[in-house]
């Protein structure tokens, strides 16, 4: 054989073991992507801390609006913004002009209506003396009266001489009264004009107080934020006060107005600390401790929240009147709970589909949630039968309660379906209150010790702390496959949950992912896609 065929057979072998090595590599990593590699984590001990998150407004905790109760030109203004003051200080003077002049006025009528007080009361000493005069001829006609009536009874006078003297007794009886009737007059007329004293008196020492209202004093010690006015503006106060200046009482001391979801507010307690960071401040955490919870409900666009007030401290001044703080309240604490990661118990393998537990197996209470169930029930119907056995042998149900737990949980499961709405948020609010109503009807049935253990192992809310609810998390078996660990959480917060119940133990092996899902993570460009063009 020649040297030139022996190259040529040389050159086939090799190509052939090329082809074969990249046959058997491709298969290979065939085999390797039919078999994913999971990525584990360990069930640990360690604390786990529950928080909401919401934003506020950083107030002063006393906020007072100053304004004017007189309407005028401002003449003078005393303070700005920042300007410290005290109690009582000038901050603003209104143009006095027009209110002094009714304060004379209002003194002149004063002088006035005591000089009529004068006058009336020398008529009515006029008057007495009228009335004394009346009685003398009073008392000088009935003597002639007397005289001459004895004088008739022995025939000295006429009969008409007796009536004479009759006429003119009883006429000075007459002008007795009427002077005394002219005397009660006179002496209405002084307490009218006493009383007219008393009224003017009444608007001098109102003009008094319009005039000193033209002088602005600072109603509390603090610092001025705001400043409304300026020199020559026009206050106009007519049906309420004109706002002219905002004092903060004392910016040592402030509060967070928080705004908190009705979904979270119910966890909200007075004492719980919180901490907030500002913008203005990267990197640096205040604290805080939650002061009150206000009853009184907000709602914009449907949304409903309440405001959860947080006090906190501002010695050096550094936090300002309207900052934008993001505040994280601590509802709940664990020391030394056994966690598993989150991340666990969202992963699924390739082919499995997601656990539905919401209302089922995972909520006693009710049905599936109403957009995770199929036309003809499906997994909500399976999760539905979980959940009654589980409640079934952990309460042990005697056979009327099993009846009764089946007639609410299937009617609820029907009310569910039957919400018309296209907005999932507003079906998944009508769903949950629904579940609401079907756990306190369940609640309702037991007696006081299982309502007891059904309380602690219900998914929900119970005074104000998250319960237990069901969970799924998966290993590996001694074959490699992933298997699947049914388990009850408690608390939870961003990374890790507590476990309550099931079968995991300090230190198991659960799968949080595949290798696969991280190098796509890690590949994936930060700020979203990125294009050719």
């Amino acid at each position: 054989m020649s040297w030139m065929s022996r190259n040529k057979v040389i050159s086939a072998v090799i190509a052939a073991a090329v082809v074969a090595a990249g046959a058997g590599a491709y298969a290979w990593r065939q085999a390797r992507g039919a078999a994913p590699d999971y990525r584990l984590a360990k069930v640990e001990r360690g604390s786990i801390t529950a928080a909401v998150s919401a934003t506020g407004t950083v107030n002063p905790v006393t906020v007072v609006q100053v304004g004017s109760q007189v309407s005028g030109q401002l003449k003078e203004v005393l303070v700005d913004f920042n300007s410290m003051v005290k109690k009582g200080q000038i901050i603003a003077r209104i143009d006095p002009d027009s209110f002094a002049l009714r304060v004379n006025q209002a003194m002149a009528d004063v002088e006035a209506a005591r000089a009529t007080v004068l006058t009336q009361r020398a008529n009515v000493a006029a008057l007495y003396a009228e009335v004394s005069r009346a009685r003398v001829g009073l008392a000088d006609a009935e003597r002639e009266f007397q005289r001459n009536k004895m004088l008739h009874e022995k025939n000295f006078v006429s009969a008409a001489a007796l009536d004479k003297a009759e006429f003119s007794y009883r006429t000075a009886q007459e002008q007795v009264k009427v002077a005394q009737a002219h005397l009660a007059v006179g002496e209405s007329q002084v307490r009218n004009v006493e009383a007219l004293v008393k009224q003017r008196d009444s608007q001098l020492s109102q003009a008094k107080v319009d005039l000193d209202r033209t002088t602005i004093r600072a109603p509390v010690d603090g610092i001025v934020i705001k400043k409304s006015v300026e020199p020559g503006q026009t206050v106009a106060a007519s049906l309420q006060a004109p706002e002219l200046f905002v004092i903060a009482q004392d910016l040592r001391n402030m509060q967070v107005d928080t705004s908190i979801d009705e979904a979270e507010v119910g966890r909200i307690r007075e004492g719980q600390s919180a901490t907030f960071t500002v913008d203005s401040f990267p990197g640096r955490t205040f604290r805080g401790t939650v002061g009150q919870v206000r009853k009184a409900a907000l709602v914009v666009q449907n949304v409903v929240t309440y405001t959860a007030v947080i006090a906190t401290s501002n010695p050096n001044l550094e936090l300002f009147p309207g900052m934008t703080a993001n505040v994280r309240i601590v509802v709940d604490t664990r020391q030394n709970a056994l966690k598993v990661p989150n991340a666990a118990l969202r992963f699924r393998p390739a082919g499995v589909a997601e656990a539905r537990d919401s209302g089922g197996a995972g909520d006693p209470g009710g049905a599936a949630a109403p957009e995770r169930t199929s036309d003809k029930g499906g997994s909500g119907q399976q999760a539905g039968a979980a959940a009654r056995e589980r409640l079934v042998k952990e309460l042990n149900l005697n056979a009327e309660q099993q009846a009764k737990l089946e007639a609410i949980m299937n009617e609820t499961r029907d009310r569910i379906r039957a919400i018309e709405t296209e907005d999932k948020g507003e079906r998944r609010k009508r769903a949950e209150r629904l579940r609401a109503e079907s756990r306190a009807r369940i609640a309702e049935m037991l007696n006081p010790e299982q309502r007891k253990r059904y309380e602690e192992t219900t998914p929900g809310r119970a005074g104000g702390r998250r319960t237990a609810a069901s969970g799924r998390v998966w290993m590996l078996d001694d074959n490699g496959n992933p298997k699947a660990v049914n388990l009850r959480t408690g608390l939870a917060d961003s990374t890790y949950s507590e476990v309550v119940g099931g079968g995991l133990q300090e230190g198991s092996q659960v799968i949080v992912g595949t290798r696969t899902d991280a190098k796509v993570a890690r590949s994936q460009p930060k700020g979203g896609p990125r294009f050719g063009f």
